[in-house]
Formats: structure tokens, C-alpha cells, sequence
């Protein structure tokens, strides 16, 4: 069986709920929905797609790196938005991060989050072929 290798971000609510920001298990690196939180566990960035889009990448990026990947191994990535008429915005920010690495990706529009103020959500699938 191949190890399996946990990372949390601190967020609040990893514990009360019982997942992690980023599991590896071999060169696989799967990074859970990844909300606009800051360091004080509320939303950053009210109202401002951009900037959440942006928060969510590097919050998701530091947990790949955590669990030993790097952002050019991102396979694929899924864009969860309560307004998909802002997808724009949100495709800005993930173009500037992956403009070449080119994973797949996903917008699709959700009814809402658990914050209201969180107007994105991102997860990222990873391989480490370094293994």
C-alpha cells in the first residue's frame, strides 16, 4: 500500500468537517475545494472575483508544493463560481498561473457556499512523476 501523506492549510474548519487541504498518494496530489480564506479564517477580497481567484490558487499551490509537487504537474483544475457571468475575471487569475501548463479546467456555476462572501472555489489535481 503506498503511503499516503495528509496536508492542511489551518483552516478552521479541516478538523470540524475531517478532510485536508491536499492528499498525496504516490504521484497523485488531489487538493480539496479551496475557498478565498485568509489567515484569520474569514473571506479576503468581498466581492472582488479576481482577487478571490487569486487567493484560492496560491492557498492551493502552497498545499501541492507541501505535499511535494509543483504548479507545472497541475492536471487539471475546476473553477466553482456563484455567478458564472464572472467567469471571466476568474479565468484572468488562472490564465496568469497557468497560461503555460495548460491543465484541463472547469467553470461551472454553484448555488452557493457554506461563506456567502466566498464567491469562488477551486480544486487542482496533480502528479508527481518525481514520484
Amino acid at each position: 500500500m503506498e503511503q499516503r501523506k495528509l496536508v492542511s492549510s489551518g483552516s478552521p474548519l479541516e478538523p470540524e468537517i475531517g478532510f485536508s487541504r491536499a492528499v498525496r498518494v504516490g504521484p497523485h496530489i488531489a487538493v480539496a475545494g479551496t475557498a478565498p480564506i485568509g489567515p484569520d479564517g474569514k473571506a479576503e477580497h468581498k466581492g472582488n472575483v479576481y482577487a478571490q481567484t487569486k487567493l484560492c490558487l496560491e492557498i492551493a499551490a502552497k498545499a501541492i508544493t507541501e505535499a511535494g509537487g509543483h504548479l507545472d504537474q497541475v492536471i487539471r483544475t475546476r473553477l466553482m463560481l456563484t455567478e458564472i457571468d464572472q467567469w471571466r475575471e476568474a479565468a484572468r487569475a488562472h490564465g496568469e498561473v497557468f497560461s503555460e501548463i495548460r491543465p484541463v479546467c472547469t467553470f461551472v456555476q454553484v448555488s452557493r457556499f457554506i461563506d456567502p462572501d466566498w464567491l469562488v472555489e477551486i480544486e487542482m489535481d496533480c502528479v508527481n512523476s518525481g514520484g
